[in-house]
């Protein structure tokens, strides 16, 4: 139950100060800490995630700092990506998917260290540019997040926001408050699509982990908003890429190390299928040319 307490309040304190990279954790908590299995732990992390955004969404709404051309053009051709994705994710071996996943980290730390560095003393417009990025382009980048965001579980917050800022042309703040509600959009798809499958292989999530993780990582997300306008957010982005440099090359290494040795007995199996029916074929043709004799 403390690992419980203590991973929600860390993911919502971190969508709180940083507004994206919660689910990134989210994950490895359920995995590790909680001890889930990995299909079980990302239909989890979806529906906590999204519930969490939801609530985080809210006061972003109430500013007006949501831009629904991009929820629209961006967030409902990702769904069609999650779709796909929650779908390869299910074909997938748990090794694999969190090998993935660990790689996606990886990325998520670039991205957020290129984001601390160029927003250390930037001064950002709130005005919505008149010139945009096309339709088309939007909707190829939100089926890609939305693809990644099915296949291991993140809400992709730190590749919408980046996406969103180069290509919607959006103020940050107004990123932030779209990409949330984008997350909701994709984490519902996600988890529906998941759930289906988990219904199918007899298993299921569990509903307490993902009430009390949503729970405390709401107030976590609150305590966190507070908290960011007291801290350095260069600074506090720079250790947390870090913290997930960490994480990433973890679960690579720890997962990796389980892929190796399924390859290797695939491919031992194989070696002794076609030894066995090797043999079998000469003995056939042995006895078939005795029959003609």
């Amino acid at each position: 139950m403390a690992y419980i307490l203590i991973g929600s309040l860390l993911i919502g304190l971190t969508l709180g100060l940083l507004g994206s990279g919660g689910s990134a954790i989210t994950v490895p908590i359920l995995v590790y800490l909680v001890g889930h299995g990995a299909k079980e732990s990302i239909a989890e992390s979806m529906a906590i995630v999204g519930m969490i955004s939801i609530a985080a969404a809210i006061p972003y709404a109430s500013s007006k700092l949501i831009d629904w051309r991009s929820v629209i053009f961006f967030g409902l051709p990702g769904m069609l990506g999650t779709l796909m994705g929650a779908s390869l994710g299910g074909l997938a071996t748990e090794a694999l998917q969190l090998v993935v996943f660990g790689t996606v980290l990886l990325a998520a730390a670039f991205v957020m260290f290129r984001r601390a560095r160029s927003a250390a003393g930037a001064h950002e417009s709130l005005e919505l540019p008149a010139h945009r990025a096309p339709i088309w382009k939007m909707a190829c980048e939100g089926i890609g997040v939305g693809v990644l965001t099915g296949f291991v579980g993140v809400g992709g917050g730190f590749l919408i926001v980046p996406a969103l800022v180069i290509l919607g042309k959006l103020p940050m703040r107004n990123a932030i408050g779209t990409s949330l509600v984008i997350i909701v959009i994709n984490a519902t798809v996600g988890f529906a699509k998941y759930e289906h499958f988990l219904v199918s292989h007899q298993m299921s999530v569990n509903w307490h982990t993902i009430l009390v993780f949503t729970l405390i990582g709401i107030a976590g997300s609150v305590a966190g908003h507070k908290l960011n306008a007291r801290l350095n957010q260069h600074v506090l982005k720079t250790v947390f890429a870090g913290f997930l440099v960490l994480l990433g090359g973890f679960v690579i290494v720890h997962e990796g190390s389980k892929l190796v040795p399924a390859a290797a007995r695939q491919a031992q199996t194989t070696t002794h299928n076609v030894s066995a029916v090797l043999p079998a074929q000469n003995r056939i043709a042995t006895l078939t040319l005795q029959g003609e004799q």
